[in-house]
């Protein structure tokens, strides 16, 4: 048998064992998939949709954790759901719907101003039975635009008209008090003018 025949059988029962025993690589094996934009109207709502996964196994009590990040990757927290945190600036404007054993979730947001213009990540944090706490967070995040509010003109024939016909009826009133003084002012002046031509006449 020569050398390099044995170094050969001598290698292979190590690497069938390292093909084995790969079954996952606890490094890459993990992450979150969200949106990479989104846009919606000032005063309006929108939601960011997320899913995550990973290979560890969870402990009997995961603790699951999700929390949101605002402008960057490390940007301040505006909500966590463990914590039941919610930043000032969005205070009765958030809210999180968690889909039990589906891995996913929506965050909302309404109310919408134009400051909400972010890029926002989201995080996830787990207890695992053999990896203790793992926590991992999106990279791109979703980046969040806003639009101008949309400039709604509602026309309703009903009240236009009955307040054109009643601003109408008042400017008629008015000019009735107006014009009948200056009627009767004008008949007697003629009818001065007349008895005076006719007494001229006369005499």
């Amino acid at each position: 048998m020569g050398p390099s025949l044995l170094l050969s059988l001598l290698l292979l029962p190590a690497s069938l064992q390292a093909g084995s025993s790969k079954e996952y690589n606890p490094n890459t094996d993990f992450g979150i998939n969200q949106p990479a934009s989104l846009s919606a109207p000032e005063g309006g709502s929108t939601c960011i949709s997320f899913s995550y996964f990973h290979c560890w196994e969870l402990a009997k009590d995961p603790r699951l954790s999700i929390a949101v990040r605002r402008r960057d990757f490390h940007g301040e927290v505006i909500y966590n759901s463990t914590q039941r945190f919610i930043h000032k600036d969005y205070k009765n404007r958030i809210s999180l719907d968690l889909r039990e054993g589906q891995n996913s979730g929506t965050l909302c947001i309404w109310n919408l101003r134009k400051e909400d213009e972010n890029r926002y990540f989201c995080r996830v944090q787990v207890e695992t039975l053999r990896d203790g706490k793992q926590v991992w967070q999106s990279i791109p995040g979703t980046k969040l635009t806003i639009t101008d509010a949309a400039q709604m003109t509602t026309i309703t024939k009903g009240p236009t008209t009955t307040v054109t016909t009643t601003t109408r009826d008042m400017n008629m009133e008015t000019m009735v008090k107006v014009a009948l003084p200056i009627a009767v002012f004008k008949t007697a002046i003629l009818g001065l003018v007349v008895y005076l031509w006719w007494k001229r006449s006369k005499g």
